[in-house]
């Protein structure tokens, strides 16, 4: 029996719809302690994470060294060593190389997407907004997960903005933390059609 590993999209958003502020700030996300080491237990076990060459760039500007401060939390200094380590594949029109074992693909290629869902290991963890609506078109996605922050930005940069057909999903999880962000989990539901 053959198994692939899944697509999960795994994004911050706000009540209102929105992944980023008009010029993509995520200063409005609010992650303690507690939401902190539930990403990092999540996705301490995936198999690469897939980002756009924007994510890339801000996660390589801070995490790569985040764990050498003395002073920061435990999380933070463990979400490091996850950031460092993990394979990722940077989709990029304009990127050569990216650093930190990065793979750049210049374009979203439908095979290669699932030939890497085809190898074996964890689950490939999307976290770039506008790099899913490629894979979403091609119904390549099969979880969402997506974690509401108690915040209403008013305007910004919508997290389903393109229209790709319908997809029928089934909530398989829902968790509330302390600090008010509320995880809705859904799968793929492609018997539904």
């Amino acid at each position: 029996m053959t198994t692939t590993r899944k697509i999960i999209h795994s994004v911050s958003v706000s009540l209102d719809g929105f992944f980023a502020g008009p010029e993509g700030q995520i200063d409005w996300h609010l992650v303690d302690d507690e939401l902190h080491r539930h990403f990092n237990e999540q996705l301490a076990t995936m198999g690469a994470f897939l980002e756009g060459r924007v994510t890339h760039e801000l996660m390589a500007e801070y995490w790569p060294t985040a764990d050498a401060d003395p002073a920061a939390p435990a999380a933070v200094a463990e979400f490091a060593h996850i950031w460092r380590e993990m394979p990722k594949v940077v989709f990029s029109r304009t990127l050569e190389k990216a650093e930190w074992n990065a793979t750049v693909r210049h374009e979203v290629d439908v095979a290669e997407i699932e030939a890497l869902k085809a190898q074996r290991g964890g689950d490939l963890v999307l976290g770039s907004a506008d790099l899913a609506a490629t894979p979403r078109r091609h119904d390549l996605i099969d979880e969402y997960r997506l974690y509401v922050h108690p915040v209403l930005l008013g305007r910004g940069r919508r997290l389903f903005a393109v229209a790709t057909g319908t997809h029928t999903v089934r909530l398989v999880e829902t968790r509330t933390f302390g600090n008010g962000v509320v995880l809705l989990r859904y799968a793929r539901d492609r018997t539904a059609e």
